[in-house]
């Protein structure tokens, strides 16, 4: 055993070999594509060649009963799948270099590309993977040569593969890894694992965390030098030799008091792993006993442990907690699927401002990046594997794999992900026909098993829609978690019947409603007059089918409910562990409850807008989630027209009931119109929508002020909010968040903030039409145009209107209800990015700069 002052030499040692070891090249930039194999253009990788539209009614038109939704007659649906033109084929090519003597090992890590990748090098094929989602390496070795290598990669889409936006194109990273010998870490085939408490003395508490890797084609006498390094950058244990046996090398280390893994405390430690070849040489002096550096490996891991119990419910290091999750798909609105480091930073900060503490990867695999960014900002994920297995949900889906392909697509999920500590379960499928069917027990039992040999860590579940069939064939009762979408009425019948004790709402609420957008008078409603307008020809049906949905937060679907619904379930029910929200942004097609309305083409279920600008749904999951700050929010907005009360229409809303709702913390509320006192009340928890919400719905609008003052459980008066009548459009007002701002997305009031000279890098501009006193005007919807100069580039714009044709990757669009966001991206070399904002129609404009470093 060497000592520590060797040790220390050692890992000098080894960090000056560095740049002879393993190289992990990511290939962005200077890929050509083209859909003919004729014309290119040249472009950047993460790619979505679909993105930039145009929006059409026509591309993946598709007619069909939607049997998810309980329907039985197949009617259009126009914007089922984003009418954006990604079906059809994609072809991309690149070359790269291998150096001169290189007579190592090559591969290619895919993080995703849809769909249906093909890989050739050189003109010979290398490789292929099925499905679009998923991770996939590509053993290159055989096809290379040193120097100009080629890289070509075809895809294709069908019509009616996907129930929603796809994407199209190299959507995920690219990477070229090279090692110097065939002997190598395996880097996919590392596990770890974490026990607390397993040793205790009298003042420290010991973790244990253990740490598996194998190591392919190792010679005899070939060592693993393994280092722990803590969040601060200290080495937690000195690095030592561990002899690689049966191909693989294991290392425990025992850490006192460490520094747990938590959504509050994302702590990440580093393992260095340094694989020797065990060869003397005399050129070696100090480590002689292990030869030559041929590889090197950096993770990044957290120590924490996961549990699912009758006793205790969902334990996170043996801490029982209730996960305040939302669902997600992979899109990022006007980005589309092309994945974006920036765009999941500012994703997952405006999450955690709400409270929220898990998402689920909805419905497919995760990308590597996003994962990474769970894991450092501290957000517990559910990752997902498929919508469907043998039966079709639509034709072309991944059914067509399934036999063929499952086993390896869970195999690499896992593998692919298994070292990321923000996971924390494992998903196998969403609302699976197969649940209710004879042999759906067996495959879930199969797939189920199988992550349980890749990962015994984590408990596996799956989303479950049809809970009297799940239950009756045994279906739900073989799952670690049983999950259920929806429902609730439903919990306490399933709950009887589960021996596990406990039950997930895998998939809850489903309200939908627009950004701004407030419909009179407030209903609750599953939304019915708007699905069916069009099969039933109801003229009153047709007046309301305008493309939105009131932000009131009181409508949902015919098969959902309320968030409030599945609050009352978490609160009072212990064995009820959970949920995960659809959704946490708005995504591109599947725009229920106007899936047969054109032209809608987004969903309505986002508590964030597509553009990610909140709804006021974010502030009542805020109320309820966020224990950290208070929440006091009201609505709706109070310009109802002009100062004098009168509408662009010129009918006047003054007198007109017009209800408003708070939603805080808060137990107690009294609200004011001008000074006058509508009412100071409690919420009441024998009311649907009052336990968690305060209405006064009998409040008569009249220009002004509105003020609600809340008051803590002292009855002392604690905060207080307060809406005005705008007045004239005044000014453009500009929010800047990069994801070095110092402050998060949310409240929409920051200006400072930098981009990294990366060339990917962006920065989301909130773009608000005000009156002089800074007021928004509610209901603008003002052409803008956008101008952007010096070191970076205009990269998108987006308004959230589920309605809106105008295209994502054009400098203009219009306002919706007073607000826009613009997406610009860095440049790689330094200066400054100057973005200028111009509303042609008022002369209005407004100029920012921002720091390129």
């Amino acid at each position: 055993m060497k000592t520590s002052l060797l040790s220390a030499v050692l890992l000098l040692a080894v960090s000056s070999l560095s740049a002879q070891n393993r190289q992990e090249i990511t290939l962005t930039d200077n890929w050509q594509f083209s859909h003919d194999s004729q014309s290119w253009e040249t472009v950047s990788v993460p790619h979505d060649w679909a993105i930039s539209g145009p929006f059409d009614k026509k591309w993946d038109l598709q007619v069909v009963a939607i049997e998810q939704n309980g329907e039985k007659e197949a009617t259009e649906k126009s914007g089922r799948s984003g009418s954006l033109p990604w079906i059809g084929e994609g072809h991309y090519k690149r070359s790269f270099t291998i150096p001169e003597e290189f007579k190592g090992h090559a591969e290619l890590v895919f993080d995703g590309a849809m769909a249906e990748p093909t890989v050739f090098i050189n003109g010979k094929k290398a490789g292929y993977w099925a499905y679009g989602y998923n991770t996939f390496r590509v053993d290159v070795t055989p096809f290379i040569k040193t120097g100009e290598n080629e890289l070509t990669v075809d895809l294709q889409n069908l019509e009616e593969s996907s129930r929603w936006y796809p994407g199209a194109g190299i959507y995920r990273p690219v990477k070229l890894v090279l090692t110097p010998t065939q002997a190598r870490i395996d880097d996919w085939g590392i596990t770890t694992s974490t026990e607390l408490h397993a040793k205790t003395t009298k003042d420290k508490d010991i973790t244990q965390f253990t740490i598996e890797i194998p190591i392919a084609n190792a010679a005899k006498g070939a060592v693993l030098n393994l280092a722990l390094i803590d969040p601060d950058g200290n080495n937690k244990a000195n690095l030592y030799p561990a002899p690689v046996k049966d191909g693989k090398a294991i290392g425990k280390f025992y850490i006192p008091n460490a520094k747990l893994w938590t959504p509050e405390t994302p702590y990440l430690y580093k393992v260095r792993a340094v694989l020797f070849d065990g060869k003397s040489s005399s050129d070696h002096k100090v480590y002689d006993d292990f030869g030559t550096a041929i590889d090197e490996k950096i993770i990044n891991v957290g120590l924490r442990t996961v549990s699912v119990s009758k006793e205790g419910g969902f334990q996170l290091n043996g801490v029982t907690r209730k996960l305040k999750g939302v669902c997600l798909h992979h899109d990022l609105g006007p980005l589309g699927a092309a994945v974006n480091k920036a765009a999941l930073i500012r994703q997952i900060q405006i999450l955690k401002d709400m409270g929220c503490d898990a998402i689920r990867t909805a419905h497919n695999m995760p990308s590597q990046m996003q994962m990474d960014v769970c894991d450092s900002l501290g957000m517990m994920v559910m990752a997902e594997s498929f919508d469907m297995w043998i039966y079709k949900k639509c034709k072309n889906g991944y059914a067509r794999f399934f036999k063929e392909w499952a086993d390896r697509d869970i195999e690499n999920l896992v593998r692919a992900n298994r070292n990321h500590p923000s996971i924390v379960m494992w998903s196998i499928g969403n609302e699976i026909p197969e649940q209710g069917m004879q042999g759906g027990r067996e495959m879930a039992m199969h797939l189920q098993d199988l992550c349980h040999q890749l990962d015994p860590t984590r408990p596996v579940t799956q989303g479950m829609d049809r809970a009297e069939s799940a239950l009756s064939t045994g279906f739900a009762q073989v799952m670690d978690v049983p999950g259920f979408n929806y429902r609730v009425h439903k919990y306490d019948n399933n709950i009887k019947q589960l021996w596990q004790g406990f039950l997930l709402g895998s998939e809850t609420a489903s309200t939908v409603s627009s950004r701004g957008v407030y419909k009179f008078p407030v209903v609750v409603t599953d939304n019915s007059q708007y699905s069916s307008w069009a099969k039933n020809y109801d003229p009153e049906a047709i007046k309301k089918a305008d493309g939105q949905c009131s932000s009131y937060d009181v409508e949902y679907c015919s098969w959902s409910n309320l968030p409030d619904d599945d609050w009352v379930w978490q609160d009072d029910k212990d064995w009820v562990i959970g949920e995960f929200v659809w959704t946490g942004f708005d995504y591109l097609g599947e725009p229920t409850p106007y899936d047969e309305y054109w032209p809608s083409r987004s969903s309505y279920f986002g508590i964030c807008d597509l553009a990610g600008l909140p709804k006021d749904r974010f502030y009542l999951y805020r109320s309820k989630w966020n224990k950290d700050e208070h929440t006091i929010h009201l609505l709706p907005h109070w310009t109802w027209g002009n100062e004098s009360g009168v509408t662009k229409n010129g009918k006047s809303r003054r007198g007109e009931v017009t209800p408003v709702y708070c939603y805080t913390d808060y137990n107690e509320a009294e609200l004011f119109v001008n000074g006058k006192s509508q009412g100071r009340i409690k919420k009441n928890p024998k009311e649907r929508l009052d336990r968690y919400r305060l209405r006064w719905n009998e409040v008569k609008y009249e220009p002004g002020e509105l003020k609600v003052v809340v008051y803590d459980e002292n009855g002392q008066a604690a905060g207080e909010k307060t809406l005005k009548t705008a007045g004239k459009p005044a000014q453009l007002q500009c929010s800047v968040w990069t994801q070095q701002s110092s402050h998060t997305p949310l409240p929409l009031e920051g200006t400072d903030g930098k981009l990294f000279a990366d060339g990917t890098d962006l920065a989301f501009v909130t773009v608000s039409l005000v009156d002089k006193k800074g007021t928004l005007i509610p209901d603008a919807q003002d052409q803008l145009s956008f101008e952007v100069s010096g070191a970076g580039s205009f990269r998108a714009v987006c308004n959230g209107d589920a309605t809106s044709l105008e295209p994502f990757t054009k400098p203009t669009m219009k306002l919706f209800n007073g607000q826009l966001v613009v997406v610009v991206q860095a440049a790689k070399h330094p200066g400054s990015l100057t973005l200028k904002v111009t509303d042609k129609e008022r002369k209005l404009k407004q100029t920012i700069t921002i720091p390129v470093q």
